[in-house]
């Protein structure tokens, strides 16, 4: 017969058991809450923190970044018609420089950028005074026709929001031989790490002082780390040549590929105002 003792023991072991099962329910819940949190995460970093080497946050000329490898890929998407036009006649001009250009812009005036491209003219007013390495190295560049036929290779439209453009080989490995430092990180326009829609930045290799030629369009506020220098804000009509070409999407289906549309420089000019 069991004693009143030996029952009382029972009945706290199977108390016991049952809030050692809860516990276990409560954590294997826990966990699977959290994975899933951590993959939504990791999509918007992977898709932003790491956009230079793939292209646009940075030059991937040291491809130091497998946003593009690691990346989950998606289902491809029909392809929406191109929205542009043919690029103009002509080709990309094969240049380089062993050092940044000696500073001939007057840091005290305005500058202008036009980007006349297959899609329509992109126009952005330059950050002179914040920027003034960066303003003159595309100053030189524009007047060399650095950037005249290149393509814009990367379209980014998950995570973060971006067009870039800058590179004459059009893969994301090219630049003008030499490097910039950086600025203006400091600009008033990047607060709570969100580079705004209209932004025009330096993408770089993922380290300090590494821009070159390659830069890119933020059509979309899109949360990034303020370490790419922001030089330029587009034009209103720019803002809206960029969402043309994000609404015909990028060739991969996964929200970071080349974009669908035929997006060349047909020419880039820089003006003092």
């Amino acid at each position: 017969m069991v004693s009143q003792e030996q029952r009382r023991r029972q009945l706290a072991r199977e108390k016991f058991l049952r809030q050692q099962q809860r516990r276990t329910q409560a954590r294997r819940k826990a966990r699977l809450r959290n994975s899933a949190i951590a993959s939504v995460l990791g999509l918007v970093v992977i898709g932003s923190v790491a956009l230079y080497t793939t292209g646009v946050l940075k030059d991937d000329d040291k491809k130091t970044n497998a946003s593009a490898e690691t990346t989950p890929s998606a289902t491809p998407t029909s392809k929406a018609p191109d929205p542009c036009e043919k690029p103009a006649a002509g080709s990309v001009k094969k240049l380089s420089w062993k050092k940044e250009p000696a500073m001939t812009i007057d840091t005290s005036a305005k500058y202008t950028m036009k980007l006349a491209t297959t899609c329509g003219d992109i126009g952005v007013a330059l950050k002179t005074s914040a920027a003034p390495h960066t303003v003159n190295s595309f100053d030189f560049l524009a007047g060399k026709g650095y950037f005249d036929h290149t393509k814009c290779h990367r379209l980014v439209t998950q995570g973060i929001y971006v067009l870039q453009c800058g590179d004459p080989q059009g893969t994301g490995t090219g630049g003008p031989g030499y490097t910039l430092p950086d600025e203006n990180l400091k600009d008033s326009s990047l607060k709570s790490h969100t580079y705004p829609a209209g932004t025009v930045a330096m993408a770089n290799t993922g380290q300090k002082h590494t821009g070159g030629s390659q830069f890119f369009l933020v059509y979309k506020d899109s949360p990034l780390p303020p370490q790419y220098t922001p030089f330029g804000t587009i034009d209103a009509a720019g803002l809206k040549v960029l969402d043309k070409i994000a609404a015909a999407g990028e060739n991969t289906g996964g929200g970071d590929g080349a974009p669908n549309a035929t997006v060349v420089i047909d020419k880039a000019t820089v003006t003092k105002s």
